[in-house]
């Protein structure tokens, strides 16, 4: 096979790293020896070409990860010496550059992948995920997608106003299909042997990706933890803009301590439901708690006393309630009862020059609309009227549904691939609803034939009181897929730190969907044990 060398650079020094011609990689020739980092062949998936090849020889110590708005920098400690090998990919004809980064373990690997996903409209991570697989052990992969970071959206158009397909295709799911194809084959090369297990690690964005690649390339991993998932993306992130539109509907801005009274008295309200006054309230969905009830509360905010208005209660309820046509038809689930309304969130209000306050949105669904579906960045979504709100919300279905949807229910061939999917989702997420992933599980059951065949290869486990990706670190979620995967223990319970409302910490064991947590009725509300799983209808 034709072999072409390209320059890389590490510590100064000229590193050589192999590439073949594109092609699709089965498995075969894996070396017999480990190579070095400069000498590691690099094969492109089919559809691909591989433009260049980057191999970085990390020494063992400190990886600094640079601020990226709005992340502020970071630093990982004791992480071992490490192969930082970064592959730049191109649809041929399309134009696109996609950079795929694999970071391989000198003398630690445990045999394993892990690739880690992205968050908001970044395909990848900077190196904190990956810097932390490596320090556990793993081989790491990521991938940009040929994209930006964060909320750097400038991706979005061609030249020509249009929306960028390929782009958007890669964003969607090709470029982690990509990366899983590329990180396997460049394992198999530098170890001398293939990953034992794979796994697909991420959150919010990253939740979203693997469960494209459940569903869509059902073979990349063994098990995939997809966290508090952005799925049903084109309909979720033109719904999530709803409060503002609320807001500017109804012309009525409550600051954020008012937003905050109404979550506290919500919460005092539905936190006995599940049998104890923990500060949790398991199941927000079925928190009846009406806003009306704080009309005309005293609400002291930065010195000020507000007195909260029937104007106040009603853009709450709405909040709530979720996006509706003027008809009345529910189109999307709200914002969990108790979930952060406030600034930088999805009901965020900001002063004006004039000391008014006025709705300040949330970036990413704002970027949505302005961008992808009316085609202008500066469209000022502040003028969306409830009638053209249903408009959009129809426009996003019909137009990106089958390329970034992430939503068909149809898991079989994971199911025979014997794939493990694991998910966890904060029943006070404040940028996703968490009504939205329930009601995907909902659909896969009614697809495949219920809760118990569908528990066979999906967990679902929601978390009272957990924000957007808050239980991150908070749970062994990793380490129970690893033991479902490669022991087959099939996890039951989520044992999670979670944060009442008082800020204390407490200990829940979480229960794997539809049962849910009800209190014993004796012992300490803040330990896992006066807790146990029951089934809804016993609820």
């Amino acid at each position: 096979m034709r072999r072409r060398l390209l320059t890389a650079v590490a510590a100064g020094m000229p590193l050589a790293a192999a590439v073949s011609p594109p092609t699709a990689w089965a498995g075969a020739g894996i070396s017999a020896q480990p190579l070095s980092c400069s000498t590691v062949t690099v094969q492109a998936p089919a559809g691909t070409a591989v433009e260049n090849v980057v191999a970085v020889a990390r020494p063992a110590g400190t990886v600094d990860v640079p601020a990226i708005p709005p992340l502020p920098a970071s630093q990982i400690t004791d992480v071992p010496a490490s192969c930082d090998l970064t592959v730049t990919l191109t649809h041929p004809g399309e134009g696109d550059h996609t950079k795929v980064k694999i970071w391989l373990p000198q003398d630690s690997w445990n045999g394993r992948l892990q690739t880690v996903g992205g968050s908001a409209f970044a395909a990848g991570d900077y190196g904190t995920a990956l810097a932390g697989a490596v320090k556990n052990g793993y081989a790491a992969a990521t991938t940009d997608a040929g994209v930006k970071t964060y909320l750097d959206t400038s991706w979005a158009l061609d030249a020509k106003g249009q929306v960028d397909t390929t782009l958007l295709k890669n964003f969607a799911s090709r470029s982690e299909h990509e990366t899983a194809v590329v990180a396997k084959q460049v394992i198999g090369d530098y170890y001398g042997r293939a990953a034992s297990y794979a796994y697909f690690n991420g959150c919010s964005t990253g939740g979203r990706q693997g469960y494209a690649e459940a569903q869509r390339h059902p073979d990349d991993y063994d098990g995939i933890l997809a966290n508090a998932p952005a799925v049903n993306w084109d309909e979720f992130e033109v719904a999530t803009l709803w409060p503002q539109v609320v807001m500017n509907n109804e012309k009525t801005y409550p600051s954020g301590c008012e937003f905050d009274a109404f979550n506290t008295a919500a919460v005092k309200a539905c936190d006995p439901l599940d049998g104890v006054e923990d500060g949790l309230v398991e199941n927000p969905a079925h928190c009846d708690f009406d806003p009306r009830r704080l009309i005309g509360t005293k609400v002291v905010c930065e010195g000020r006393e507000l007195t909260v208005s029937a104007a106040d209660a009603a853009v709450v309820r709405k909040v709530w309630d979720g996006p509706r046509t003027t008809s009345g038809k529910k189109l999307w689930s709200g914002v969990p009862i108790g979930a952060d309304l406030k600034f930088p969130y999805l009901a965020g209000t900001l002063p004006d020059a004039n000391g008014d306050l006025k709705g300040a949105p949330f970036p990413v669904p704002s970027a949505w609309v302005a961008t992808w579906l009316k085609k202008q960045p500066s469209f000022d979504v502040s003028t969306i009227t409830y009638s053209r709100f249903t408009e959009l919300f129809r426009q996003s279905q019909a137009e990106y549904d089958r390329v970034i949807g992430t939503d068909d229910p149809d898991l079989t061939a994971f199911r025979k691939s014997g794939g493990k999917l694991l998910t966890w989702h904060g029943q006070q997420d404040q940028l996703i609803p968490t009504q939205g992933t329930v009601t995907y599980r909902r659909q896969v059951e009614r697809k495949m034939g219920g809760a118990r065949r569908v528990d066979d290869f999906y967990r679902l486990f929601l978390a009272p009181g957990a924000a957007h990706c808050a239980l991150t670190g908070q749970t062994d979620d990793l380490g129970a897929l690893r033991a479902w995967v490669e022991q087959g223990r099939a996890p039951s319970t989520l044992t999670a730190t979670l944060t009442n409302s008082s800020g204390e910490q407490v200990t829940r064991d979480l229960c794997a969907y539809p049962k849910v947590s009800r209190y014993r009725g004796h012992g300490d509300p803040a330990a896992a044990d006066s807790f146990r799983c029951v089934s809804p209808a016993r609820h």
